[in-house]
């Protein structure tokens, strides 16, 4: 071993070592262009100059090629050092002055400028392709020719060589970007790998991640392309790699499993639209599909977020978005199902793209329906047409490219049979979901039942459960949906596998653990600064750079970084790490909402050994970037504004006692109807006691008057299946001619008192009250002539075969009765499927009959699209009415009904004469605002229960352990009212199946000394959280106030109203408060 020092640090390393690499062993950065790992030493940059002093004699040398020696002394960043480096970051930048590379380094080294003649090379011979092509690769196909000033890297001869693999090596270890085409040197065609999660938008590695948040983050290896793999040479990665963690004999495993059930939840595949050959997808480049898009809006995308042609890099000024490619179509390359997804994919495409490119952008929309059937979906497509999107309802034929400027020319046919042709920058095909090949084949080897399109095939009552008991599905498998359906149905599915598993529940659980947390009482305040960029959502608007300098100055800030997503697993762990290496003892993370993200970050504190209540969070973009779009200078400052108010607030926090409280196993279901059916089911086979109350004196709800579902499954004696498991489970109990009157109490322990004056201990609650049909008095003659019935009137009629049904000739649906308008901007989601159904029975009881179907959109989305083609196969007729043009309905003497109505092919009145007309209206809520107030649950504008977050938690409400499904949260047909039953039970489950609840320790707390007992909180208190209590104290009687820590929510109402100060929310304290006001008018 040799010894030496640098930087008067003493190292030992082995003879032979150079001395840039003892360097970097002591952490010390030495900057280099031409020194690589696994290359022999080069010198050819000459950066990487240090001081060196043997015996007598000082020198200027490069380390990457000077060995160490005994008693050598090494200085780093001496004047010369520095003066040298200068001068030879001069001379490269003045042959390569647009490089980036060199910019930027040159900017760390002190050049701002070249000072020599300027060239306009940007190759700095350093001479590591060369060596990489002979040392590594073992090949020789390049090498350098002349001397001097004319001195380059070539082939032999300058001709095309015949050894070169066109492995892109050279292209990847150069430093400059010098290798534009490899091509040129081997005379072939180099295809570089396409990043399969950018979907070959931008190229990859041989070694890569699968995308920037992978879980586990560990890179891998492309065995089919690794040149190593394939002809034994380079293995330069294992060379480098410090860790050894490169094993290139590594190969997979087949590991078995045992488990008690199965959830099959493979998902789908984008539909491939290069078989549209009128498309031009594949030729065009400027053609995208919708997932490719997806990725060029993201951050983490091929183009970073920023939205651009793949031919020319420009950003678009017009873009078109064609809708159903591939989809709804009875031709052989296509698929006759809707996707569900990919309108409102769509929309919100446009929305963001606009968000990206500005307001100029112009954005057009080719679709043949709409179809937005979700909760708060018709606002959304309402509210981009207001922003200038162009709906255009249209077929579209063709889209031609001009060679010249590569934009595109999109040829399609309006509904009055007009041809029109429209130019644009860039196209979107929004593309359908398909069942995989090998998901196919997954469910023969299962011997599992799928349906005609290749879905699982379900039923309605039992959504999640296949054809092959102990196995179950979810998500796209099950049928086209959207995310919020997909993750509510996981958990469905979840409840379903879970149900006879019930014996064995907690047999295989670990309790998580975290390390003991360290005492920082008396320690000054050491603050971390994390700042997220949050993909482009902050970092696209605000300057993330700018922000972390600054925070750098703000007082008791020891450690800044800025992460691409703070809430990822492996920002999560460096995190972690930076805490510990730097004892940090409180932590700031400027991101997003700390209403969703908050508990995240203060797990990860939890894991670095700090108490979680040492955190602060900075909502800089719900509260800054995202109401600041369009003022990045003002969002800038704003978020160093909050950025300084939380960490004032931050050195003053204090470790706060975890709170916990046993858990109260019953669980209270609000809803006798199918969903509140299924949730006491769902509850009860897991072995929880379930309290189901209903109102009325049955149980069924909506079902009892609902003839067949979608599917053509007669509902009747399903239901009464249904009911008949509730009534005779031992561990249900159903109060029948009762509401909730009453409610307090916090998650784990609830107490509810039912109008028939039982009262019920309970840990979590469900609400599945249901909602009703709209009834339009007068319009289209609703209640003044007998033949005008609603949806569920007409089921009544099929369940009784009436022989007003049996005897009519003629039958008409109005669709959108009621909704879609002002006053109930919503779709039913049910009403063009229901009355699809009908017609289809109509015509199979009477194929002779006239069955007309006026719609403004027809929303046969996902399998249900086969029964509309079905119905238009058997002669039922479909009119598309506008929405300021309605259907005219008048009363013949006969007591028929005619309707006039515009047609939207002839583009002229229509006149026809029916014996039944059926309105599809609306379903409105009930009044839900006396449960709402009882459970904290806030309603939407519409008086539907709103959920803690539309994709993530779409059956919680946010009040903790309360949890809603069925058409009280938002109208859905009955298979999604199963589905998300059994999901609030799974739900409900994650926090019944716990013995103890950890409760939030921001809370109120009475400050003895200061209360004087005037009881103004007690009456503030929404909670009924505070009790005025009395005691003796130095012989005379002390008024003051108590906490129940279990009932108080921590809002401050007592704290804002207490005129002494007599009581504070810990994590609020005036004082805390006060140092982010000061903080707020401090200048920045």
């Amino acid at each position: 071993m040799v010894s030496l020092t640098i930087n008067d640090k003493p190292i030992e390393v082995p003879e032979g070592t150079t001395v840039l690499a003892a360097a970097r062993q002591l952490g010390i950065n030495i900057p280099t262009l031409c020194h690589q790992e696994g290359l022999k030493p080069y010198g050819g940059c000459r950066l990487c100059l240090v001081e060196v002093t043997s015996g007598p004699r000082t020198m200027l040398t490069a380390s990457c090629t000077y060995p160490v020696s005994e008693g050598l002394v090494v200085q780093t960043d001496t004047e010369d050092v520095r003066e040298g480096r200068k001068l030879v970051m001069d001379l490269l930048l003045s042959r390569c002055p647009e490089v980036p590379a060199l910019q930027e380094m040159a900017r760390q080294i002190g050049v701002d400028a070249p000072s020599f003649a300027v060239g306009d090379s940007d190759c700095i011979l350093c001479g590591k392709c060369v060596r990489m092509c002979l040392e590594v690769q073992g090949v020789g196909a390049i090498g350098m020719m002349n001397r001097g000033a004319k001195r380059r890297v070539t082939t032999p001869f300058g001709e095309f060589s015949r050894v070169c693999r066109t492995c892109g090596a050279c292209q990847f270890i150069c430093p400059t970007g010098h290798f534009k085409n490899i091509g040129e040197i081997s005379g072939k065609t180099a295809k570089p790998k396409g990043s399969e999660f950018n979907l070959g938008l931008n190229p990859r590695g041989n070694i890569f991640r699968t995308y920037a948040q992978a879980v586990p983050s560990t890179p891998m290896i492309d065995k089919d392309n690794c040149i190593h793999m394939l002809t034994g040479d380079c293995g330069l990665c294992a060379q480098a790699c410090t860790a050894q963690a490169i094993d290139y004999e590594q190969t997979g495993e087949t590991v078995t499993l045992s488990a008690g059930s199965v959830i099959l939840a493979p998902g789908f595949k984008p539909y491939d639209p290069t078989v549209l050959v009128d498309y031009g997808y594949g030729r065009y480049p400027n053609v995208f599909t919708s997932l490719e898009f997806e990725r060029i809006l993201s951050p983490s995308g091929p183009f970073g977020g920023h939205v651009q042609r793949r031919s020319d890099h420009q950003e678009p000024k017009k873009i078109a978005w064609l809708h159903c490619v591939g989809m709804r179509s009875e031709r052989e390359e296509c698929h006759g199902y809707c996707s569900s997804f990919c309108c409102m994919a769509a929309l919100k495409q446009a929305v963001i793209a606009r968000e990206h490119i500005g307001p100029h952008l112009d954005m057009a929309l080719f679709y043949m329906d709409i179809r937005t059937p979700r909760k708060d979906f018709e606002k959304y497509m309402v509210s981009i047409k207001n922003q200038g999107a162009r709906l255009i309802r249209s077929r579209v034929h063709s889209i031609h490219e001009d060679e010249h400027t590569m934009d595109l020319t999109v040829r399609y046919t309006t509904e009055a049979g007009e041809v029109k042709e429209e130019s644009f920058d860039m196209v979107v095909l929004s593309v359908g979901g398909v069942i995989a090949p090998d998901t196919i084949d997954l469910a023969k080897k299962l011997k599992i039942r799928l349906s005609h399109n290749r879905f699982m095939d379900t039923t309605c009552f039992y959504p999640v459960t296949t054809s092959r008991p102990g196995i179950f599905s979810c998500g796209y498998f099950n049928g086209p949906k959207d995310i919020p359906q997909t993750v509510m149905e996981g958990s469905a599915a979840a409840n379903a596998a879970t149900k006879d598993l019930a014996v064995a529940k907690g047999t295989l659980t670990r309790q998580k653990e975290f390390p003991p947390e360290k005492d920082v009482t008396g320690e000054p305040a050491r603050i971390g600064i994390f700042v997220c960029h949050c993909g482009t959502n902050i970092a696209g608007v605000a300057d993330i750079p700018e922000i972390v300098a600054y925070a750098k100055g703000i007082p008791n800030v020891e450690y800044v970084q800025a992460n691409l997503f703070s809430c990822s697993q492996d920002a999560q762990a460096q995190m972690v790490e930076m805490i510990k290496e730097h004892n940090l003892n409180r932590v700031v993370v400027a991101a997003c909402s700390p209403s969703t993200h908050q508990p995240i970050f203060q797990d990860m504190l939890r894991n670095a050994g700090l108490n979680k209540y040492l955190f602060e969070m900075a909502n800089i973009r719900n509260q800054c970037t995202w109401v600041h779009q369009h003022e990045p200078d003002a969002a800038t400052e704003k978020c160093k504004d909050l950025v300084r108010m939380a960490a004032a607030k931050a050195g003053l926090l204090k470790p706060l006692e975890y709170i916990s409280v046993p858990v109260n196993k019953k669980a209270l279901v609000v809803g006798g109807g199918v969903a509140g059916m299924n949730a006491a089911l769902g509850l009860a086979d897991q072995g929880y006691e379930v309290h189901l109350v209903e109102r009325k004196d049955r149980l069924g709800g909506n079902a009892l008057r609902l003839h067949s579902t979608w599917r053509g499954g007669l509902v009747g004696w399903r239901l009464d299946k249904l009911i008949a498991a509730v009534l005779s489970h031992p561990r249900i109990t159903v109060h029948y001619k009762a509401v909730v009157t009453e409610a307090h109490g916090v998650v784990g322990n609830l107490t509810s008192k039912l109008s028939s004056g039982a009262v019920i201990n309970h840990g979590i609650v469900i609400i599945a009250i249901g909602a009703e049909p709209y009834r339009p008095e007068g319009e289209f003659l609703y209640k003044k002539n007998p033949n005008v019935l609603l949806s569920l009137d007409l089921d009544q009629e099929f369940i009784n075969e009436s022989d007003r049904i049996n005897n009519a000739q003629s039958f008409a649906f109005i669709q959108c009765v009621g909704s879609r308008n002002k006053e109930r901007p919503y779709c039913m989601k049910v009403c063009c499927s229901h009355s699809v159904e009908s017609a289809l029975k109509i015509k199979d009881k009477n194929p002779d009959a006239n069955v007309y179907i006026l719609y403004r959109d027809m929303r046969t989305y996902g399998e249900r699209e086969m029964f509309y083609t079905a119905a238009r196969e058997a002669g039922v007729v479909f009119i598309r009415y506008k929405q300021e043009d309605p259907p005219r309905v008048e009363e013949l003497p006969d007591g028929r009904l005619r309707i006039h109505v515009k047609d939207h092919i002839l583009q002229m009145p229509v006149t026809f004469d029916v014996d039944i007309l059926t309105l599809a209206t609306a379903i409105i809520p009930h009044n839900n605002a006396p449960l709402a107030e009882l459970y904290k649950i806030p309603l939407n504008a519409e008086g539907f229960f709103t959920e803690a977050h539309a994709k993530i938690k779409p059956v919680d409400a946010p009040t903790e352990g309360i949890f809603m499904a069925g058409l009280c949260h938002y109208p859905k047909p009955l298979q999604e009212s199963v589905s998300e039953a059994m999901a609030t039970a799974s739900r409900a489950a994650t926090i019944l199946s716990r013995n103890t609840l950890m409760l939030e320790s921001t809370i109120s707390r009475p400050i003895d000394e200061n209360c004087d007992g005037c009881a103004f909180c007690v009456d503030t208190c929404p909670f009924q959280a505070i009790t005025l209590i009395e005691y003796m104290t130095e012989g005379g009687v002390k008024k003051t106030v108590e906490v129940n820590e279990v009932q108080c929510k921590g809002c401050g109402s007592c704290m804002a109203t207490c005129p002494k100060q007599g009581i504070e929310v810990a994590g609020f304290t005036m004082d805390q408060l006060n140092a982010m006001v000061d903080a707020a008018l401090a200048a920045g």
